[in-house]
């Protein structure tokens, strides 16, 4: 495909498809609404199937079934949706399924806004839904990325049999930037697991989906093998871009839209002197805890951005083990942070740090 202008969110759907999604099953909900719509026009061209359900919660349960078969399947929504869905996606976790999950985040608690944010941090990183299980979780900074993400998720949810997350934002979903398709291969995966049928003629055992483990010491066995899987996500899967990073005296960190306009920002500082560099995690689970830690040793403060109260920051800390100061700078509500006023953030820890 050629370069050309797409919604990130299109661009996100046309993504999936390219990568051989057939199977999305959603519900509307501002700001993700044009990925069902996209996938609702796109997905009958090439064979596939697009449902409506009628909630989000019976959405997240066919993307279950689906997957079972082996199939790829994604949903997508925004965050009251996704905290709907959180039964459904710990239900896959548990039966180790994959797929991709998308949720373009708006300002919460609540209904909240629908202007863009990044306070569904905690729950993509932290699992989200119920009992011992993680997301592999990708947080794109443009409309390119967040093609190249979509499709990197569809190979890891496959390669780990997991569900994988793409964490946007309302501006990463709504604006407009080149974009072009990559020539996507598909890698072979070993899908014997999966449910496709059965009968007494077969040489294998049924497959079974299930995540239910009525003995405790089945289910820690069953756990046991789930956190050996996280544990080579967090060694193989890991991304993370630095800039400016070599000679900086002081850090920002921060994900997403966030960071583009933290970057301006560094290289207005830079411009007047202030040696300062970014770290942007690009999966936030598995997150950059070393390339923190590295980098707290050598600058005079950290500083993490982010359009939340305060979420990242605390991986942050723990990173930094108290090797240097960390600050924190965030709007909420869906309000984006400017450039002059992280500028100006970064003056201050100059001046407090120096």
């Amino acid at each position: 495909m050629n370069r050309q202008m797409m919604k990130g969110n299109e661009a996100i759907a046309e993504a999936a498809v390219q990568a051989g999604c057939r199977y999305y099953f959603g519900y509307p909900i501002t700001p993700q609404s044009e990925i069902p719509e996209y996938m609702s026009r796109r997905l009958p061209e090439v064979g596939g199937v697009f449902l409506q359900a009628e909630s989000e919660i019976a959405a997240i349960n066919m993307v279950y079934g689906a997957a079972g078969t082996g199939a790829r399947a994604m949903t997508s929504s925004s965050s009251p949706g996704i905290s709907l869905k959180q039964e459904g996606i710990s239900y896959i976790a548990g039966s180790e399924l994959p797929c991709v999950i998308v949720n373009i985040v708006r300002g919460g608690p609540g209904l909240g806004s629908i202007q863009p944010a990044q306070s569904d941090y905690y729950q993509a990183t932290r699992g989200g839904g119920h009992g011992d299980y993680r997301l592999p979780v990708y947080a794109p900074a443009s409309v390119q990325e967040a093609v190249n993400l979509t499709q990197k998720a569809f190979d890891t949810a496959d390669k780990y049999r997991t569900p994988a997350m793409i964490l946007g934002d309302g501006i990463i979903g709504q604006m407009m930037e080149p974009v072009t398709m990559p020539e996507y291969v598909r890698p072979e995966v070993d899908k014997s697991w999966a449910a496709t049928g059965w009968n007494a003629s077969m040489k294998r055992d049924r497959a079974i989906i299930n995540s239910l483990f009525i003995e405790a010491d089945r289910l820690e066995v069953h756990l046991a093998k789930l956190e050996k899987k996280y544990r080579a996500i967090e060694q193989n899967e890991l991304m993370v871009e630095t800039q400016f990073l070599e000679d900086a005296e002081f850090a920002i960190v921060a994900y997403g839209t966030t960071a583009r306009i933290a970057l301006t920002a560094i290289r207005n500082a830079r411009a007047e002197g202030i040696k300062v560099g970014l770290i942007r995690p690009i999966t936030l689970w598995p997150f950059p805890t070393q390339t923190i830690s590295d980098a707290a040793k050598r600058v005079k403060g950290l500083l993490t951005v982010e359009m939340s109260l305060g979420q990242m920051v605390d991986d942050v800390r723990i990173a930094a083990n108290g090797a240097c100061p960390v600050k924190f700078y965030g709007r909420s509500g869906g309000v984006v942070p400017g450039v002059r006023e992280i500028y100006q953030q970064i003056v201050s820890m100059k001046e407090e740090l120096a």
